[in-house]
């Protein structure tokens, strides 16, 4: 592999989310050192960028804090979390910086897609959103069985769930459902499945992939996604990937995307010069095989900002 020698000399703003208080086992909040690790600062360096590390953001550990409701498990600390990426995310973009997260759980998007939303929203422009996951995330306090707000973040950025993560950055939703695609599904909760077909966003399963393949599903995603916008945020959950080649995930579905779809995949978001921010979630160090998914991690992630094979 090469760089692209035609990328722009803009900034990236890399900013670590160590959080698993969203999820229901421990790890995740590992995941940020493991993609550093892996060596994304200098992957994206090496295709032309500037690279600004922000650090973490202060997560408290889950044993130091009460859980609290079961239907929304350690709501005030994500809140908290989520508000101060929202913050950074936002900062960065308005000094002209594209924010690169990496997460921790995926409750984190609820944050990230809040900055993003707000930068554009005060002037007067909206944002598509690509979700790549194995799961809806679409599910909310009343429908989650079990109470883990990283089943609930999509939901939240459409405007659905618990008032205080809904309305994080003081409007909702924070994007439309016109222009939302969810890519890559195959485990989906009964209540969630017809919150998905009747929220109105644009959802491809596993099988559309298998039968259309991805560079058809991904023309028309870009389009729907950049339809009206301003451009697009960029969710992907290390789980959409199948485990033969993400291992380290804290709740594997086999059958997911391969190592070249999910590549050909951030190839064509890279192409479309439209993807405002990125982050990338879920990656459990403690369930990787010598940092394989951190490793992944990074492919994805350059392959999103150009790098190409010729």
């Amino acid at each position: 592999m090469t760089a692209n020698e035609t990328s722009p000399k803009r900034t990236l703003r890399v900013v670590g989310v160590p959080m698993d208080l969203g999820a229901g086992r421990r790890g995740v909040d590992m995941g940020p050192s493991a993609i550093r690790i892996a060596g994304v600062g200098e992957s994206l360096r090496q295709l032309g960028y500037i690279v600004e590390d922000d650090g973490d953001v202060a997560v408290p550990a889950p044993e130091t804090r009460a859980h609290g409701d079961e239907k929304a498990r350690y709501l005030e600390p994500i809140y908290h979390v989520c508000n101060r990426l929202r913050l950074r995310v936002r900062r960065a973009l308005e000094h002209g910086e594209t924010p690169v997260v990496l997460g921790g759980d995926h409750s984190i998007a609820i944050g990230t897609v809040s900055g993003v939303a707000e930068y554009f929203h005060e002037k007067h422009e909206t944002i598509g959103l690509i979700w790549v996951d194995a799961h809806g995330d679409m599910n909310t306090p009343e429908t989650s069985p079990s109470g883990n707000i990283h089943g609930m973040p999509l939901a939240t950025v459409l405007g659905f769930g618990h008032p205080r993560l809904v309305e994080m950055g003081g409007f909702s939703p924070k994007v439309a459902k016109d222009n939302v695609c969810l890519v890559g599904i195959r485990d989906i909760d009964d209540n969630e499945r017809k919150i998905i077909r009747e929220s109105g966003i644009h959802a491809y399963t596993m099988r559309d992939v298998d039968e259309r393949g991805m560079r058809s599903i991904m023309e028309e995603v870009i389009g729907i996604v950049s339809n009206g916008t301003a451009g697009f945020h960029m969710s992907f959950d290390l789980d959409g990937m199948d485990p033969r080649d993400v291992p380290g995930t804290g709740t594997p579905v086999k059958g997911g995307l391969d190592w070249r779809e999910a590549n050909l995949l951030m190839e064509m978001v890279s192409d479309t010069g439209n993807m405002c921010s990125l982050e990338v979630t879920e990656l459990n160090p403690i369930l990787d095989i010598q940092n394989q998914s951190g490793e992944v991690a990074v492919d994805v992630i350059c392959s999103a900002f150009g790098k190409r094979i010729l």
